[in-house]
């Protein structure tokens, strides 16, 4: 069994993710986009 922390960054966004035996359990996004964009 193996279990997968993904992290990735970016400027405006940051996603993270758990993979257990290539099936994702879980998946989340996090943006900034609605707040740029007012720039």
């Amino acid at each position: 069994m193996t279990i997968i922390l993904a992290i990735e960054t970016s400027c405006d966004e940051t996603s993270v993710a758990i993979v257990k035996n290539h099936q994702v359990l879980s998946n989340i996004v996090k943006s900034q986009i609605n707040i740029h964009s007012f720039y």
